[in-house]
């Protein structure tokens, strides 16, 4: 999550709700933080979503 936080933080701002909400998943790891975090990410735009995992995957497709 905190790799995916980084990703989210280059295609959005820095302090976008779902950036910090992925990184205090990563740093926390309890599972209500994870499932906030979970629920924003989804909630995202289906290409940005696909941007952050493209990144973090390293494929540049």
């Amino acid at each position: 999550m905190g790799r995916l936080g980084k990703a989210l933080a280059f295609i959005k701002k820095p302090d976008d709700a779902v950036v910090l909400a992925l990184k205090l998943a990563a740093e926390t790891g309890t599972a209500s933080d994870i499932k906030k975090a979970r629920t924003l990410f989804l909630k995202l735009s289906p290409g940005d979503r696909r941007s952050a995992l493209a990144m973090i995957s390293g494929s540049g497709d």
